[in-house]
């Protein structure tokens, strides 16, 4: 098992079981406690657990609202959103979900002849600011945490349009599990995003990777393009490129 394989299961054991010893994974993966230890203490940098006395636990919890998202990884989040922008070319038809990554990006993108459709209020707002772009609401249900509309409306007005790229963000990045999300009702929008492109551009710094959130988006190769930053793991990189993903490392 490579490296990058056992540091996942790892997250996905604690995420499982809450709260893992160091003496339960030596066991169960065939290696010796202190490479366990190192295990952690990557893991804990990267966000994916906490370590506690003698083993680690699980940093699962609800989805934060969009305040929260904000000003987390924000440097990141605002180099792949960059990164993304430069993707975009005069007359694109766009998706831009409710992601603070994707926030970043309307700030981020060119006042140029686009048109763009998202469910995220603050997108809205954002590109409102430029008088070339043209933005259209999904509307539906509010959903005053993620400042966005969800619900069965926001996912039938998809239905009316086809777009050549959709970027859209995610809470974890699985090889096996495939993109997903803690909240059901925003998983199953950008799944229906997906469906309605050409390309699919997934914006995730590397701290989601080998995250399983709790609903599930789409398998990895339904997605085209990875945006990420230079902190991802080289092992997962090379197994995504495997997949024959086209990988874009941001500069942070």
């Amino acid at each position: 098992m490579l490296v990058a394989e056992r540091q996942q299961k790892i997250v996905e054991l604690v995420n499982i079981k809450s709260s893992v010893r160091v003496s339960e994974l030596s066991e169960y993966f065939s290696v010796t406690e202190e490479t366990i230890r190192r295990d952690l203490e990557k893991l804990e940098r990267e966000n994916k657990l906490k370590r506690s006395h003698g083993g680690a636990v699980s940093i699962q919890e609800e989805d934060p609202d969009v305040a929260e998202r904000e000003i987390t990884n924000v440097t990141e989040k605002k180099a792949i959103a960059n990164e993304a922008a430069k993707l975009v070319e005069n007359g694109d038809r766009i998706i831009l979900d409710a992601s603070s990554t994707a926030w970043y990006m309307a700030k981020a993108l060119p006042n140029i002849p686009l048109t763009v459709i998202t469910n995220s209020i603050k997108v809205s707002m954002e590109l409102s600011k430029k008088d070339k772009i043209e933005v259209i609401s999904t509307g539906g249900k509010l959903d005053p945490k993620s400042m966005s509309h969800i619900g069965p409306l926001a996912a039938r007005s998809l239905d009316m349009y086809h777009v050549n790229k959709v970027f859209i963000s995610c809470k974890g990045i699985h090889l096996d599990n495939g993109l997903s999300d803690s909240n059901e009702e925003q998983a199953i929008l950008k799944k229906r995003m997906g469906e309605r492109s050409d390309k699919v551009f997934v914006m995730a710094d590397s701290s989601k990777f080998g995250v399983k959130g709790f609903s599930q988006i789409m398998p990895i190769n339904k997605a085209h393009y990875i945006i990420t930053d230079s902190k991802v793991d080289f092992e997962i990189k090379k197994r995504l490129e495997e997949l024959r993903l086209t990988i874009s490392i941001a500069k942070v």
